[in-house]
């Protein structure tokens, strides 16, 4: 049986108080809390292995500050041998220990393919088999939607084009002219790396804004954590946009940290800006951030707007059973961190317990 272009969920869906749609930083915090709420609930994860979109970052990708500082809650990172910054590998190694300690729920890898509203519940389809929830956690980032914007002659351009995502080591670009796009973290970083290799070009839509050099993600964390407890999202991108990691550092004292304006267009060769100045390159990598990955919403039949779903604190406000966690201040302050995917995830379970306790007594568990 159909219902609006969609599959039926059948009788056989099994059923809980809560499912979490993603198994990363966000999805484990959510898990956590509602463990000790004592709910029933279940983590729907994509990937294959634990760390989320850890996994995936590029070779020499590290935490903006130590271990201590970059906690889930419950348990604090352990700190990484000879390492102040943690690597990414050390953090995926995090993530899937704590799934073990707590012993959460995560059924992977199990791609949900859509929620939609079914009476007193929400159904979720899925790769597997489908779930019936009275709420629903959304917690899929956004690693997997990466934003390019849509410039003039990107089709025409005829060297290499790669996103963050794409973005391994910079090996591959010995020796080349490399264009590198975006004003943010990833792209100083990136930029780091590849012009002791190559030679770069950094080009950013507005100057980009760099934090003292001492300050990293211990003084971020106090300033997210005093506007949390104000009840506002501002502060942290007052202190400026790019931490002064060590390689990002070094690049400054090499004289590559500089960024020209934003191009107006590609060309077959290269890019060129509005004055008719063109800068030739064999690879363009946009480090331009990324877009929620809601698509699994979509039967909702919600009006995002620039991507993000209004909402009140996590809860939706068009459909007051979803909750989204961990895409960025607009779901949390510093959200879209591990610090922060706890704080937000917190707050989240405890609007949850609320609601279960209003509709269905002191008890709200089964």
């Amino acid at each position: 049986m159909m219902i609006g272009g969609h599959k039926e969920v059948p009788r056989m869906a099994e059923s809980c108080d809560v499912v979490v749609i993603g198994g990363g930083q966000a999805g484990l915090a959510a898990g956590y809390y509602l463990r000790r709420a004592g709910l029933d609930y279940v983590i729907l994860d994509a990937q294959s292995e634990p760390g989320g979109a850890w996994r995936h970052g590029w070779d020499a990708l590290r935490l903006f500050s130590p271990a201590e500082y970059s906690p889930l809650p419950g348990w604090g990172m352990p700190r990484q041998d000879g390492e102040d910054f943690p690597t990414a590998e050390h953090v995926v190694d995090y993530l899937r220990a704590y799934e073990q300690r707590y012993d959460l729920p995560v059924r992977r890898p199990v791609r949900v393919h859509s929620v939609r509203s079914m009476d007193e519940r929400l159904a979720v389809d899925t790769s597997a088999d489908p779930w019936l929830a009275r709420y629903i956690i959304s917690a899929t980032g956004t690693w997997e939607c990466p934003f390019v914007p849509d410039l003039p002659g990107r089709d025409a351009f005829a060297g290499r084009q790669l996103h963050t995502v794409d973005y391994t080591s910079p090996e591959a670009f010995r020796g080349q002219r490399v264009v590198i796009v975006g004003g943010g973290n990833s792209a100083a970083q990136i930029l780091a790396e590849v012009s002791r290799v190559a030679d770069t070009t950094w080009v950013a839509l507005r100057p980009a804004r760099f934090m003292p050099d001492d300050v990293d993600g211990r003084v971020l964390f106090g300033v997210a954590t005093r506007h949390a407890a104000a009840g506002d999202s501002g502060g942290v991108a007052d202190l400026g946009d790019i931490v002064m990691v060590p390689s990002v550092r070094d690049a400054r004292d090499r004289g590559v940290l500089h960024a020209r304006p934003m191009f107006q267009r590609l060309t077959k060769r290269g890019v060129a800006w509005s004055d008719g100045t063109e800068q030739h390159c064999d690879a363009v990598i946009w480090c331009t951030g990324f877009r929620p990955n809601l698509a699994h919403l979509e039967p909702l039949g919600l009006r995002p707007s620039d991507g993000a779903v209004a909402t009140v604190g996590t809860r939706s406000v068009e459909e007051p059973r979803l909750y989204l966690l961990g895409y960025g201040d607009w779901t949390g302050t510093a959200s879209a961190t591990l610090v922060g995917a706890g704080r937000t995830a917190k707050a989240t379970v405890a609007d949850i317990v609320g609601r279960l306790t209003e509709r269905h007594g002191s008890n709200p568990v089964g």
